[in-house]
């Protein structure tokens, strides 16, 4: 569970997307754009958990931090963090839409998105900010646990969580 555990108070997903920190603390260093100073990682920190180094060097950039020599700044200033958050959220990145196009409808896909099964929906943000890893190779737990705190937050909004909330038969963006 990304935030949740099977028992826990409220059910699985009353827990999910609670951490300023990634459990798992791995280097994520893999541009040469943006080497990596000694001492540093660039795990998930922050509202959408910012990773790599390559997404803090550019953040960092769009809003004026040196976030590759001060990466912790995304966990423990609050402005940073919605700074940096908002930044990801809002911002297309290479063959990617932002996750805001997506979800308020502004995204078409294209023809290579159909091809790739890449259609609006909550799957496709999925897909963008971590479809390398979770989408495209069937059911996932990670993806499985990512749509039942969206459904849950959903619910508490009364919103609709729309249609296609699943990345399991996309093709991620970096393929």
């Amino acid at each position: 569970y990304i935030g949740g555990w099977a028992t826990a108070p409220d059910g699985p997903f009353a827990w999910g997307y609670c951490f300023i920190r990634e459990r798992q603390r791995l280097q994520y260093c893999s541009s040469n754009q943006w080497p990596c100073p000694a001492g540093r990682q660039y795990y998930g920190r922050g509202p959408i958990q910012l990773t790599h180094n390559y997404n803090y060097g550019q953040a960092g950039r769009a809003i004026g931090q040196d976030l590759i020599n001060n990466p912790d700044l995304v966990a423990t200033n609050a402005d940073i963090s919605f700074r940096t958050a908002m930044w990801f959220w809002m911002t297309a990145q290479s063959n990617k839409p932002s996750s805001h196009s997506v979800i308020v409808g502004q995204w078409t896909p294209s023809a290579a998105d159909s091809a790739a099964n890449r259609v609006s929906g909550y799957g496709v943000i999925t897909n963008i900010i971590n479809g390398g890893l979770e989408c495209g190779h069937g059911a996932d737990d990670r993806v499985a646990n990512r749509i039942g705190f969206y459904q849950r937050y959903c619910s508490i909004l009364g919103v609709s969580p729309g249609g296609n909330l699943d990345c399991a038969n996309q093709r991620p963006f970096n393929q």
